[in-house]
């Protein structure tokens, strides 16, 4: 799957607009619709409980600050369009990050973003090893 530079920027600023105004918790439970994951399924990511992200839903409060820096590698946004009160920040930060990806780039940018903090260690030691080959 090829998006297009221009299909990469419509849907991005689909999602920047629909995150404007929202509480974090609020854009949290949006891009888990949005990538059409489960809130179990984002609890077992992020190694966050069931009950501590339904909490965020129903009492409307905000994950602690130690657990930013995971949701936002599960969720695939930077922590600036998570925290930002609008979209000025990461507007200038993702406006020239346009790239097209071929099916096997797709396919290992997918798979790394799913692997365990172990994993990807191994992975980027093995990249290094095969560099140096």
């Amino acid at each position: 799957m090829v998006l297009s530079p221009c299909t990469l920027t419509l849907i991005s600023h689909k999602i920047k607009a629909r995150l404007k105004n929202m509480t974090i918790s609020e854009k949290i439970f949006a891009l888990l619709e949005q990538k059409e994951l489960s809130q179990k399924e984002f609890s077992e990511k992020t190694e966050i409980s069931q009950s501590t992200i339904s909490d965020w839903k129903r009492k409307r409060t905000n994950p602690s600050s130690d657990k930013i820096l995971k949701i936002c590698e599960v969720l695939q946004v930077s922590p600036y369009e998570l925290l930002a009160e609008d979209d000025s920040v990461s507007s200038e930060i993702t406006a020239d990050h346009n790239i097209v990806l071929n099916k096997n780039e797709i396919i290992l940018l997918e798979n790394y973003r799913n692997f365990s903090s172990r994993q990807k260690e191994r992975l980027l030691g093995y990249l290094e090893a095969l560099r140096e080959s």
